[in-house]
């Protein structure tokens, strides 16, 4: 069994690679629908096949024993058997399976699986191998929406893409039960899905023609009237159009009652309160006695249909046949047993017609009784399943007679008129209510599942770790974290996926790296896809969180409390917005030098007392790094107006541009300009992030914020959390002269911001003389002894710089808490500047849930700078 586990795997790998488990390429979908057809067509001749040879043993065994003896042991013991199958092992198999699938398709919680279409199966040859009047119409309607169940939980895709391939499987189904493969695609669209979406529509049309054609190659042509080896030929005049209407309404009263008659049938034999093998082996037993009180040709029920069509005018034969099917079906379908309605609906229709189209030519001397059979086998059926259009469909292509179409459709229309008229409803509904199941009619679809895509609920900071990092640097980081796993990446690229598990499981541990024990190709979500897809491949995978990718690169990870978020979100109306919606921002002006730098940095102006020290900032990194420069002003209308057509003033803020330009040029730093007139701040920046390829956003926070709900403040909260690019917040201290920047703090918690910081303190200490740079970290008194190899590492890393030298100190604190530990040593040795670089429960990770930057900002009068690293890096 290696060797098929190994292939198994592999191909799901590819699978999952090619479509990242969210098919929704068409091509795709169209080569599952085609698998989902050969396989539904293969169970519908396997079908057939065992239960006529069944069938056939069963007929020739009344040639050697008396039939009232035969008919009912085979009967009860087979039904027995079939029964105890369903029960057993998978009770959704039982009745005809229609409703199951239904509900499934409404996103009731009924199980279709491998298992039951397996179960299905091989319970449906049985009874119907032991005599009972049911058809193998429904058996495989299920089998094939099972198969397709089973399939699209092999290789998950997106709960509506399952749906799809579910109603394609059904369809399938049908088409191969009748060798009508547009009936099985109007079946799907009438009935199951009520959609006419191109997925809907392709998928339905390849799986049903496949499975029609292979069925019909296989031999399972059984149900096509060989109407050319009778003599037949259709006939139809206007005056016979009141005698069809006749009919229609005789088939829609009758088909009410039949159905009336079902659901009461099924409410007798619960009321005997005993299990359904029992059920069913009573109905074999009934049906085998009163069988064999009737004529031998009734014994087989799939030549009865042909028989009353093909046969002579005999109006006592048809009504004869007519009741005691009706009775039969009645008993056999209310036990549960595994069988269909669409075989029993037409053989009644065929006799009703029969019996009309008799009395018509006894009456008046003109009409075809074969006619009227055929026509009658429409109206029944649609009267019974409400499917007026695959009820004409149907019959049509078993005759291929386009003669017969106006009565079909005269006949078939009244009837389901009428059958409405006096039990309104769906059949397979009202059976879905007896088991307690109500289906939701025109229950909005829309919500936060199917309006919310991944990318709009996801986290866009993610932790990762790199694949070469080693087996001793992830266990550290591990321990410095909360998460049980983390996402390996390599480049900014997914590659894998690592879990505390996986590192255990190599104990005791050896020189390798992460690349070597990691998980490949894990479980991934596209940004697209919808929240319903998200929950359907948690719950698939039993898993909390799913990384999101956009052509390999991870760009964020969403997770179930995400998911939940979102939707008390919406109960608490919170993700609206009252008032005018804000518009796009507006440029009104705007400079542009060569574009020579190997990256862009935005710098927000919007004080024009701490904008010279922003951009000398701004600028000392810009310089290292080889960047160019991005001023951005922006101008604030309100919302009933827009920002394209609002005349505004722009003399002082090109002032501060100009400020900008002049200090630019003496740095000999490129340097672009521009003003944006704006609804939002926060949105206008994220636009100019967007369209000007922004590496480095740099912007001024004022240390604290009266907003309710806001860590930050709107703005500086809002490019913290959507910001796809580096952003370095500052809080200039309270000094009435111009800041000092030589002494510089760094707390350190780990995680991937605090390289960052490490990153940019180099360029920033030059603005300061002779500085000197304490690395420290806070611990607890209960703390024995705190882990302070990433405190030396990083403090090796600037030692190394050729500007700093030996001016580089670490040393750890002890404090109850981060804030209390910082704000105490910045007052006790006079910092002037503090770099919060964080994440993981670290400073960052806390100052989304709390308010560590703003107390520490608060409670110092030093410079704090904090930094975000890039989303993904």
């Amino acid at each position: 069994m290696i060797l098929p586990d190994i292939l198994t795997q592999r191909f799901r790998n590819l699978w999952q690679s090619k479509k990242s488990l969210a098919i929704s390429s068409m091509g795709y979908a169209n080569i599952e629908a085609c698998v989902i057809g050969i396989i539904a067509a293969l169970s519908a001749v396997l079908l057939k096949q065992g239960s006529g040879w069944l069938g056939t043993w069963r007929v020739h065994s009344t040639q050697l024993l008396p039939a009232w003896l035969t008919l009912p042991l085979i009967g009860m013991s087979f039904g027995f058997l079939a029964g105890w199958l369903v029960q057993r092992l998978a009770p959704e198999a039982a009745g005809s399976g229609i409703p199951q699938v239904k509900a499934s398709l409404a996103n009731v919680p009924i199980k279709l699986s491998w298992r039951v279409a397996l179960i299905k199966l091989l319970s449906a040859i049985i009874a119907l191998g032991s005599g009972i009047t049911l058809g193998r119409q429904g058996p495989t309607v299920q089998v094939g929406a099972g198969l397709a169940a089973g399939m699209s939980r092999t290789f998950p895709t997106s709960p509506e893409h399952r749906r799809q391939m579910i109603a394609a499987g059904a369809g399938a189904g049908l088409s191969a039960a009748f060798n009508a493969p547009i009936a099985g695609v109007l079946f799907i669209i009438e009935e199951l899905l009520q959609d006419l979406s191109g997925l809907t529509l392709g998928t339905a049309i390849i799986a049903c023609f496949i499975g029609g054609v292979i069925s019909r190659l296989l031999g399972g042509g059984s149900l096509q009237l060989n109407l050319e080896l009778m003599d037949y030929s259709s006939q139809f005049s206007l005056q016979e159009i009141p005698i069809f209407l006749l009919l229609g309404v005789l088939a829609g009263l009758l088909g009410a009652v039949f159905n009336h008659g079902l659901i009461f049938s099924i409410k007798t034999y619960r009321r005997l309160h005993i299990s359904l093998s029992l059920r069913v082996a009573l109905a074999g037993l009934i049906s085998g006695l009163i069988v064999a009180l009737l004529p031998e040709y009734y014994r087989d029920n799939a030549g009865l249909r042909e028989y009353m069509i093909a046969s002579q005018p005999n109006l006592l034969l048809a009504i004869i046949t007519f009741i005691s099917q009706f009775i039969l079906t009645l008993i056999a379908f209310g036990s549960g047993a595994p069988g269909g309605l669409f075989a029993p609906s037409l053989i009644l229709g065929s006799c009703l017609g029969h019996i009309v189209g008799v009395c018509e030519f006894q009456l008046w001397g003109f009409g075809s009784p074969t006619t009227y059979a055929l026509a009658g086998m429409g109206g029944f059926f649609s009267a019974v399943s409400k499917v007026p259009i695959t009820a004409i469909v149907i019959i049509f292509e078993m005759t291929t007679d386009f003669n017969l179409v106006l009565p079909l459709m005269i006949v078939s229309v009244t009837s389901y008129l009428v059958a409405d008229q006096v039990l309104p409803g769906s059949l397979y509904e009202k059976l879905l209510l007896l088991n307690g199941i109500k289906l939701q009619k025109n229950a909005p679809i829309e919500g936060v599942l199917t309006e919310l895509t991944a990318k709009d609920v996801m986290q866009q900071r993610v932790e990762t770790l790199e694949a070469e990092m080693s087996i001793e640097e992830s266990i550290q980081a591990f321990s410095r974290s909360h998460h049980r796993g983390f996402p390996v990446v390599e480049k900014n690229q997914l590659v894998g996926i690592i879990t505390q598990s996986d590192i255990q499981n190599i104990y005791p541990f050896r020189h390798t790296v992460l690349r070597e024990i990691m998980t490949p190709k894990p479980i991934t979500v596209k940004p697209t896809q919808t929240l319903s897809d998200v929950l359907y491949l948690l719950d698939r995978y039993q898993i909390s969180r799913l990384p999101v990718v956009e052509k390999q690169k991870l760009i964020g990870i969403i997770t179930r409390a995400d998911i939940i978020r979102a939707e008390a979100d919406r109960l608490n109306c919170k993700n609206g917005m009252t008032g005018p919606q804000p518009e796009p921002s507006y440029v009104v002006y705007q400079t542009r030098s060569p574009n020579i730098g190997r990256g862009r940095l935005l710098v927000t102006l919007a004080n024009p007392d701490t904008a010279e020290t922003l951009l000398q900032m701004a600028a000392t990194i810009a310089r290292d790094r080889h960047y160019e420069l991005e001023c951005l002003q922006i101008i604030l209308v309100s919302r009933n107006s827009s920002p394209s057509e609002t005349e505004v003033r722009t003399t002082r803020s090109r002032r501060l541009l100009r400020h900008a330009e002049a200090l630019a040029k003496k740095l000999h730093i490129p340097i672009h300009t521009q003003i944006r007139v704006a609804h939002d701040v926060g949105q206008a920046i994220l636009e100019t992030i967007k369209e000007r390829h922004i590496d480095l956003m740099f912007m001024g926070w004022k240390g604290n914020t009266s907003t309710p709900g806001r860590i930050f403040g709107t703005v500086v909260d809002t490019i913290i959390r959507q910001a796809t690019c580096d952003v370095v917040v500052v809080k200039l201290g309270n000094y009435s002269e111009p800041p000092h920047f030589n002494r510089w703090l760094v707390p350190m918690a780990g995680g991937p911001n605090a390289p960052i910081a490490i990153k940019l303190l180099p360029a920033l200490v030059t603005l300061g003389n002779e500085p000197e740079i304490r690395l420290t970290q806070v611990f607890k008194p209960s703390e024995l002894k705190p882990n302070l190899q990433f405190l030396e590492e990083y403090t090796r890393q600037l030692i190394r710089h050729r500007n700093l030298h030996s001016n580089v100190f670490a040393t750890p604190i002890e404090a109850d808490s981060v804030t209390e530990g910082v704000i105490n040593l910045v007052k006790k040795e006079d910092f002037d500047v503090v770099v919060l670089g964080a994440s993981r429960e670290g400073l960052l990770q806390q100052a989304i849930h709390g308010n560590i930057p703003e107390n520490i900002a608060s409670g110092v009068d030093s410079t704090v700078i904090l930094v975000r690293g890039e989303i993904n890096s």
